[in-house]
């Protein structure tokens, strides 16, 4: 049984964000649980997976976030209770059925859990997720600690039934990922009764069809919603208030920037001077109760993540109220005092309320603090991000690269989101030239193949992972198959969503639940809409390579090459040597190769090290996973492999 199902109330646990919010809807009696993987939110589905034999829930990764959305939805048409989470950027990807959804409503609870990532600790971007919830019209609940993620998700579900409308909860990387300790409540017996009424009048919200139609009058409707929210969060609990009655300034904020500001107010000892309102309804915001405390003082800073989202809307309303409430200067994001990207700490929040206070406080001294920075960039070696030991994307790309080179022709690759992403970087030898969105890489190329025609004669490919494909990937490759687009696609098949921690997607013959599934076979997909499919091993770096040139000199269309090798992390490669690797100390030259340390400078596995003392390559037999792959890269001859029996 898992800690999560622990049914004794009152009990307290160390938890990490993400499986408080799992908590919160197990106490409030979820049913059904979607998504797509997507760090920081990962770890949310999985921890329903593991306890729905358990709990009786449907789990399941979906293929991309907008269909994982419509499969909670249906769970809430049929009056069960649903959660759907994913990353910010999946947000955009669901945001065309959001935007039907919120205009159909919804029956029984429906929660869109969204975690975003400011500073772009895993992702490519820091996209906002807020702002959906203001153009989608939906209500926006934001918890300010790790207690507040799992009481907030119970009630989301209950808000959700009572406006008949989908609830959007936000979380962030230092919430999903942090661990703080929470008390538990009741959980309810499994149940739930699934059926879809749909033969009542047409507008009726419980029993008619469900959909975004007449629009005017669905719209507002959906308005109506978003005033009773507003008069809901007047009173919620989750909104709070710590400090003076009349403060000296007002600092308004939410979600893990509540941590950092508490800290803040504590470490410069002004909690006397600083009022703390702290709102975990962020929109539509209470006007009441925002009125009665911006009513309270003249000053008023904002601290949030990422953009001036909250800020602008406190802005707008004390504009609206300012006969009420009186003029205010406002701090925050927009006059520059707190920055618009990246992430926050204490220190900056510290840093901003010096500034507005007159403090001049200093946590260190600028000796210590210069000193510090001057340490950091001379003391410590610059790491770049790299390939793991093993990682077949290093071959994959090795072979790439050398096909464009030999080719002459200019050629480059369009490329999106996965480990894959790094090859923009030396450890894939800078092979990547365009990097956008999940699936970018295929349509992007597919534009550049019709070029032809206005003199482009530069190869052009395009690279996605297998999980990618199955995500975003077929719609590009159809609409390039369909217009004759000249590219060679390459499908970095490693078995599995490895980026993210090798959650299953539709080419694996198991699900999340690990129940055994139908494979969707990628080449069979390519094949049916047109396209020529080659499938190569990409530790055979020689035939890859070969390959990729036969099909680059190909003019006739789409193009598809198939590199398959599971990820060395994976758990059918993980703790597997197929070689015993070893360098031959007679046979490396070093520095007198010619090679320019080729091995280890240019190649750069991490598992072959090159010996100052010796000047010769070696292997770190710790980490070498047994690939082989190197033993084909040196000029020399001198990396051995030796199969091991």
């Amino acid at each position: 049984m898992s800690y999560l199902t622990d049914s004794s109330e009152g009990t307290s646990r160390l938890v990490m964000g993400n499986e408080a919010i799992v908590r919160g809807a197990l106490e409030a009696g979820v049913n059904v649980a979607s998504g797509y993987p997507g760090t920081p939110s990962s770890e949310i589905v999985e921890s329903f997976s593991n306890v729905a034999s358990e709990r009786n829930l449907y789990v399941e990764w979906s293929v991309n976030e907008k269909v994982a959305l419509e499969v909670a939805a249906a769970a809430s048409f049929a009056e069960l209770r649903a959660l759907c989470a994913m990353k910010q950027n999946g947000v955009n990807v669901a945001s065309d059925f959001l935007l039907h959804l919120v205009g159909s409503g919804t029956r029984g609870g429906l929660v869109l859990v969204s975690c975003d990532d400011p500073g772009a600790l895993s992702s490519v971007n820091e996209g906002e997720s807020r702002f959906f919830a203001r153009i989608m019209e939906m209500p926006l609940l934001e918890p300010g600690d790790f207690q507040e993620a799992k009481d907030m998700t119970r009630w989301a579900f209950d808000l959700s039934e009572e406006l008949k409308q989908i609830v959007m909860l936000r979380s962030v990387t230092r919430m999903s990922h942090a661990s703080g300790t929470v008390t538990f409540g009741s959980l309810p017996k499994p149940g739930g009764t699934a059926r879809f009424k749909f033969d009542g009048f047409i507008l009726d919200p419980d029993e008619g069809a469900v959909i975004s139609a007449p629009v005017d009058w669905k719209h507002q409707q959906q308005q109506e919603k978003v005033k009773k929210a507003r008069e809901i969060f007047e009173t919620s609990p989750f909104n709070t208030y710590e400090g003076p009655e009349r403060p000296e300034l007002l600092l308004i904020t939410s979600s893990a920037c509540t941590l950092y500001s508490r800290e803040a107010l504590k470490v410069l000892g002004v909690e006397d001077r600083v009022g703390l309102l702290k709102l975990g309804t962020t929109w539509p915001l209470p006007p009441k109760l925002l009125s009665k405390h911006l009513a309270s003082t003249d000053k008023v800073m904002i601290v949030e993540e990422v953009l001036p989202f909250l800020e602008e809307n406190v802005k707008i309303l004390a504009a609206e109220r300012a006969a009420e409430i009186g003029i205010k200067t406002f701090y925050g994001k927009n006059d520059g005092l707190i920055p618009m990207a990246g992430e926050l700490n204490p220190d900056l929040v510290i840093e901003a309320l010096n500034s507005v206070l007159g403090l001049n406080y200093s946590a260190v001294s600028g000796e210590y603090e210069q000193s510090a920075q001057l340490s950091a960039f001379v003391g410590a070696p610059f790491r770049d991000q790299i390939f793991c030991p093993g990682c077949p994307h290093r071959a994959s790309f090795f072979s790439i690269h050398n096909a464009i080179e030999l080719d002459g022709r200019k050629g480059f690759i369009c490329g999106d989101i996965g480990c894959y992403s790094m090859a923009i970087r030396p450890t894939g030898f800078e092979s990547l030239k365009t990097l956008h969105a999940m699936g970018s890489g295929t349509g992007v190329a597919s534009g550049f193949g019709k070029l032809g025609q206005f003199g482009m004669d530069q190869p052009v490919l395009a690279v996605c992972g297998d999980s990618t494909f199955y995500h975003a990937v077929i719609p590009a490759l159809v609409n390039a198959v369909h217009n004759r687009s000249n590219i060679t696609l390459v499908v970095l098949d490693n078995s599995g969503t490895a980026m993210t921690g090798f959650q299953p997607h539709p080419g694996l013959d198991h699900n999340v639940l690990n129940e055994e599934v139908p494979a969707v076979d990628i080449a069979k997909i390519c094949e049916a809409v047109g396209a020529r499919v080659e499938i190569r091993d990409p530790f055979n770096l020689e035939e890859t390579r070969r390959t990729i040139n036969e099909l680059m000199d190909d003019p006739r269309g789409v193009k598809v090459l198939i590199l398959r090798q599971a990820c060395a992390l994976s758990p059918q490669r993980k703790h597997e040597r197929k070689f015993t690797m070893s360098v031959d100390e007679e046979l490396c030259l070093g520095e007198e190769c010619g090679c320019g340390r080729f091995c280890t400078r240019i190649f750069r596995c991490p598992g072959l090290i090159w010996n100052k003392k010796k000047g010769k390559a070696c292997i770190d037999d710790a980490i070498c996973v047994g690939c082989g792959v190197c033993a084909d890269i040196c000029p020399q001859g001198a990396i051995k492999r030796e199969e091991v029996a």
